[in-house]
This record gives C-alpha cells, sequence and structure tokens, in this order.
C-alpha cells in the first residue's frame, strides 16, 4: 500500500472505525489520544492504519495532554486529530480554548455517552451538545457536526477536516454511542486531492510575514513551524505579531474576528437535511442517532394524514437560526427528540420567538427513544 493510499470500496464496519478512516482519506497524519468507551475504537484503528500510511499515532498520558499535543503537531503542518467521549472531553476543554485562540485547525470526535461524571460509560447519550458550543471560557465560535450512521462518520470526518482548514478552527464531530458502535455499509471513495481543503499559506517572505494579519481576509495565512518563518503564538490575547496585547481595543479586535470568521460564514458551514418540511404543520428537529428514530416517526405520521416533517441537524453549531425562524410562523409546533434533558430544544425555543411552540421529548439517556413516543408527540402537537 502506498503512503498515500486510503481504503476504497464497500466495507461492513462499525462508526468509530470510519471515522478514522474518514481521517485518513481527509489527509490527516497524527492522532494523539487516551483510551476511553466508547471512542476507543478511533485510537486503535489509527494505531494500525497511520503507520501504513506515513502518519504517527501516540498514546499520552491523559486527555489534556492528547488535545496539547494535536495543536502542536498541527502547527508543524500536519493534519491532526483526537477522540475522546465524555469525562475526556471535559478535560479537554481548556486546551480547546487554546486551539480557539491560536486559531489551529485539528478535529476532536466526541463519542457521547451518558454522563454526568463517568456515568454509563457503555450506552448512548447526546449530553454534551450544550458543552461542545460552550465547554471552554471566553465568548468564542465553534463548528460542530453531528453524524447519524457511520457512512457519515466517514464522510463528515472530512468535512471537518476541510472546514477545519478552511476556517483555522478546531471541528468537533459530536457523534454518539450508538452511531459510533452500529455496524453497517460504508461506501469509502476514493478523495480527489482538489476536494480536500489547505490551511491559506503566506504568500509573503519570512521578513513580512504576520501570524495573525488579517488585512486580507477574516482567516490569517498559517506559516509552519521550522519553515523559515518567525513567529509568536499565545493563549493571551494578542495583535497581528503573536505578540500579548493587554488591552480592551486588542481585546475587541481580536474577539470579533474569532467571531465573525465563523458568524460571517454561517450559510457555508450549516448543513441540513429536510423530509417532508416545505408542506409540514408539525417539524421534528433532531440529530444523531435520535433523527433516524424521527425519521420513523414522521413516516408514520404521513401514512396517518398528519403533515409531519423533518428538519435533521448535521451541522449543530451554528445553529441553524435562519431556517427554525423561517418556519416557525408556517408551523403548529417542534418536537425536539434527544438524548438528555433539553439541550437542542432551547435553541430551537429561542429562534421559534413564541411563533410556534417547542416541545422537548427528552430521554435521560442508556438507550434510543421508541419511536411511538415520537409519534404520540406529533399526534398531540398536530391537533
Amino acid at each position: 500500500m502506498s503512503k498515500d493510499d486510503a481504503l476504497c470500496g464497500e466495507f461492513f464496519m462499525n462508526g468509530d472505525t470510519a471515522c478514522a478512516e474518514g481521517a485518513i482519506s481527509a489527509g490527516c497524519r497524527f492522532f494523539a489520544g487516551y483510551p476511553i468507551t466508547p471512542a476507543t475504537e478511533v485510537a486503535e484503528r489509527m494505531s494500525e492504519r497511520l503507520p501504513q500510511v506515513g502518519g504517527v499515532f501516540i498514546q499520552m498520558e491523559d486527555e489534556i495532554a492528547s488535545m496539547n499535543a494535536i495543536l502542536g503537531a498541527s502547527w508543524t503542518g500536519v493534519k491532526a486529530m483526537t477522540a475522546t467521549s465524555g469525562p475526556g472531553f471535559s478535560l479537554m476543554m481548556e486546551n480547546l480554548g487554546l486551539g480557539v485562540m491560536l486559531e489551529t485547525p485539528c478535529v476532536l470526535a466526541n463519542i457521547q455517552r451518558a454522563g454526568p461524571s463517568t456515568g454509563l460509560p457503555t450506552l448512548v447519550a447526546q449530553g454534551d451538545i450544550m458543552q461542545a458550543r460552550w465547554g471552554a471560557h471566553g465568548h468564542y465560535e465553534i463548528v460542530a457536526l453531528v453524524p447519524d450512521s457511520p457512512q457519515e462518520m466517514f464522510d463528515l470526518t472530512i468535512t471537518a477536516f476541510n472546514l477545519s482548514e478552511q476556517y483555522r478552527v478546531p471541528v468537533l464531530l459530536m457523534a454518539d454511542e450508538a452511531v459510533g458502535h452500529m455496524s453497517e455499509k460504508v461506501v469509502m471513495r476514493r478523495i480527489n486531492q482538489k476536494e480536500l481543503a489547505s490551511r491559506p499559506r503566506p504568500k509573503v517572505v519570512p521578513e513580512e510575514y504576520l501570524p495573525y494579519d488579517s488585512r486580507e481576509g477574516l482567516v490569517p495565512p498559517m506559516a509552519v513551524a521550522g519553515g523559515g518563518y518567525r513567529f509568536h503564538v499565545t493563549g493571551l490575547t494578542h495583535d497581528d505579531r503573536g505578540y500579548p496585547v493587554m488591552t480592551a481595543e486588542a481585546q475587541d479586535k481580536l474577539i470579533r474576528r474569532l467571531v465573525d470568521k465563523i458568524r460571517l460564514n454561517a450559510k457555508n458551514i450549516i448543513r441540513l437535511e429536510e423530509i417532508g418540511v416545505d408542506d409540514a404543520e408539525v417539524v421534528v428537529v433532531s440529530y444523531g442517532i435520535s433523527a433516524r428514530i424521527a425519521r420513523y416517526a414522521v413516516q408514520k405520521a404521513r401514512d396517518e394524514g398528519i403533515k409531519a416533517g423533518l428538519l435533521r441537524l448535521i451541522t449543530v453549531w451554528p445553529f441553524a437560526e435562519d431556517r427554525i425562524r423561517e418556519l416557525a410562523p408556517k408551523v403548529k409546533a417542534f418536537i425536539v427528540p434527544e438524548i438528555n434533558y433539553g439541550q437542542i430544544v432551547r435553541e430551537v425555543e429561542r429562534c421559534a420567538a413564541g411563533k410556534a411552540k417547542a416541545r422537548l421529548v427528552p430521554h435521560m439517556g442508556g438507550s434510543v427513544h421508541l419511536p411511538e413516543t415520537v409519534l404520540e408527540a406529533i399526534r398531540e402537537e398536530a391537533k
């Protein structure tokens, strides 16, 4: 096998394995992680595959070090990734914020399990969705994708790397245990290099390079450490040179750019799937494994003559605010099944702004919703 070859063809594999193969296809050549259920299979696959394609796998002493390692690796010019679950995700939050501040491309896959704390290590949940958005301190924007199948674990991992490179930001893959451990057919095609994004590179001579030069756009060019460019990176508020500047003016300029590079490009980042939404009176808003349950419930409702639709969030952050606001005056209610006690439903309610009801269909974790539970909620709101 050539060092640049990724697997191609049809395979029967679980979502964690598909995630690893998606990373390989996206050009990932460095993985640092620490074993944790139910994400360990991602690391196991990467430990086997990366040496085959000229990459590096390293098991770190903990999740804090794992996140730091991929930030450092990314600055050497390679595409880097880690994977974890709830408790490890919490430990990574500080360095996730550092990655945002340093504008470091990387991918973090969180295969969610039931919590809080160690919770139910082997069983499903979707309880980390708000943590994904607000887990690090300070104000920032993040990108988070949610696959609903092993196929999307492969496809969206590639998408995650592309978005990360394009916008110089850590990107989260917020899968869940059911999707991570589910085995299905995964079609892995050969990815053309033109389909893969690369971080912007400096176009000036080293003497003129500024690590955070935003004069030509919201995403500054990124030099390679050891490539002849002199630069300084710090988690402190900094100027275009990367040097600390402890003023309110510097903070305002920096944070506005970090936020705006995502917010102003939200339409290019957000991905949705819609089924029967155009004429729907009741719209189910869901994501991940819960969306697969909701899909069946919506079809059953349609069979009963109820005008129901499904809005599946493939991107949860940035949130699809404009679409919810557009639909709110046209529908009776949004129904939000999620394996938690109410997280994304709060965003739906905020964006609906009283023009349509937002009804949570919660599940505390450990298993998925029964389709009948979602169907009954659709029936009640359609009356």
